[in-house]
């Protein structure tokens, strides 16, 4: 059977997480040998995030008692209805509305937990891993402003792991945006050139979680938390070639003041 080519629809709900697994894999592999529409689904999820974030005080402020949801029907029923009335009702299901798509994001992360963070690891794997131009944005001689970058972002002290005894050399990094703020995305790969991504970012909930391994089709991904951080390591390997490389780090983390 022929396989359905891949539209913006799906582009679109690539980015919103709204495919089914089949039609997501075979997304993923558009992706990863078209590096124009790769850049442009990158670009579109971290507008959303962004956009989330700009509203996201708008939002949480309170209805004000005027767009009380109980005095809108109340004033609904009677036979004359004032247009200040209309107009606030249509207001208030704006507010509604946004308030709602920024919920999204961060109710993801409750029924999600870690799987969230492994799904963002691994999107974020298939747009900047396959790219061979410019997958990041600072090199590996730049790893103190990496890891400055990401710590003003993240609001802590992040480190810069260093795998090369396990055999992985750092190429570089990028801050990158998720439904749960945003990342810092470092690259690493072999003398075989297997490329290997970690996403960093905070974790709502705090405290530990224990690895949790993560299998989509040919990319494989371990992800948990320590101290309040989420972490996410993906490639295109069997699980237990990341197992060493996750220990590495959660080594030299727990060690870290």
């Amino acid at each position: 059977m022929n396989k359905r080519p891949i539209s913006e629809n799906d582009l679109q709900a690539f980015v919103d997480d709204r495919l089914d697994p089949d039609r997501r894999a075979e997304v993923e592999t558009y992706l990863a040998e078209n590096p124009q529409a790769r850049t442009r689904v990158g670009r579109l999820m971290a507008l959303g995030s962004d956009l989330r974030a700009a509203f996201a005080p708008i939002a949480a402020e309170p209805v004000p008692p005027q767009l009380d949801l109980a005095r809108l029907v109340a004033a609904r029923r009677r036979p004359r209805v004032p247009a200040w009335q209309a107009m606030a009702a249509a207001l208030l299901m704006t507010v509604g509305g946004l308030g709602g798509w920024v919920a999204r994001g961060s109710m993801q992360e409750g029924t999600s937990g870690i799987s969230a963070l492994a799904q963002e690891a691994k999107a974020n794997y298939v747009v900047y891993a396959p790219d061979r131009s410019r997958p990041i944005e600072l090199a590996a001689t730049d790893r103190d402003e990496i890891a400055h970058w990401f710590s003003d972002r993240l609001k802590r002290p992040i480190g810069v792991p260093d795998l090369s005894e396990a055999g992985y050399h750092l190429l570089g990094g990028r801050l990158v945006a998720t439904a749960h703020g945003p990342a810092g995305m470092l690259m690493y790969d072999d003398k075989q050139g297997t490329r290997v991504v970690m996403l960093i970012r905070s974790y709502s909930d705090g405290g530990d979680v224990p690895m949790v391994d993560h299998i989509y089709g040919s990319i494989a991904g371990c992800a948990w938390v320590q101290k309040g951080l989420g972490y996410s390591l993906v490639a295109a390997a069997d699980p237990e070639v990341l197992h060493p490389l996750v220990r590495e780090i959660r080594r030299r983390e727990a060690g870290a003041t």
